[in-house]
C-alpha cells in the first residue's frame, strides 16, 4: 500500500471587507493574476489536499468567476454568515466544514509564501503533530498547521476571538519552524504593501 501522506485541509479566510484596501484587495493583480490566486497555488503547490476558502456572500459570485483556483476541483468556497465578526469566526466556518488529517491556516491576503514553506510546515507536522508555525527571523507568521484534534475547541470558541486565543492554552504543542521566507509574515491591508 502506498502512503499518500496526510491528508491537508487549508483553512484560506477570505471574507473580509477590505476596507483599509479599498475594497477588491483578493482580485487585485499581482504579476498578472488575482491576489488569492497566489496564495491557492502556494498551497496546492505546497501540498494542501483541499482548500476551503471561506467568503462573505457579497463577494462570493465575483470570486468564484474571477479566481482561476476557485476553479479547481480541490478549492471550494463556503460562506460566512456574518463576516463583521471577524478572521476568526471565518476560520470556525471553514474548520466546522474540515475532514482530513490536518488543519492548516493562511489567510487569503497572504499571497507572498513560498509552496516550499507550505510544504517544509506540513513535513514538520508529519514528523512530530503539533501546532507548527513558520518563523522568519525570529517571528511567527503563516501557514499554521494545527492537529484535527482541536477542530472542536476552535469552532466552540468565542468567533470575536482570534485563533492564538486557542494555540496559546497548548504550550506544550507549539512547535517553530525557522525558514527563510518573509512572506511568511507579509499580509496585504493597503495598497502599498504589494510593493514592499
Amino acid at each position: 500500500m502506498i502512503d499518500r501522506g496526510p491528508r491537508v485541509v487549508a483553512i484560506v479566510p477570505a471574507a473580509g471587507s477590505a476596507e483599509r484596501f479599498g475594497g477588491k484587495k483578493l482580485l487585485t493583480p499581482i504579476d498578472g493574476e488575482p491576489l488569492l490566486d497566489h496564495t491557492i497555488r502556494a498551497l496546492l503547490e505546497g501540498g494542501a489536499s483541499e482548500i476551503i476558502v471561506v467568503v462573505g456572500r457579497d463577494a462570493r459570485a465575483e470570486l468564484e468567476r474571477d479566481v482561476n483556483g476557485m476553479l479547481d476541483p480541490r478549492v471550494r468556497a463556503v460562506e460566512n454568515p456574518d463576516p463583521s465578526r471577524g478572521m476568526f469566526s471565518s476560520i470556525q466556518e471553514g474548520v466546522a466544514q474540515a475532514q482530513g488529517d490536518l488543519l492548516l491556516v493562511l489567510p487569503g491576503d497572504m499571497p507572498f509564501v513560498s509552496p516550499e514553506t507550505v510544504r517544509s510546515v506540513i513535513a514538520r507536522y508529519v514528523e512530530r503533530p503539533a501546532i507548527v508555525s513558520p518563523r522568519y527571523r525570529g517571528k511567527r507568521g503563516h501557514p499554521v498547521a494545527l492537529p484535527i484534534a482541536l477542530r472542536d475547541e476552535i469552532g466552540s470558541a468565542d468567533p470575536h476571538g482570534n485563533l492564538h486565543d486557542v494555540i496559546k492554552k497548548h504550550p506544550e504543542l507549539r512547535v517553530d519552524l525557522d525558514v527563510d521566507d518573509r512572506g511568511i509574515g507579509r499580509d496585504v491591508d493597503t495598497a502599498a504593501d504589494l510593493s514592499e
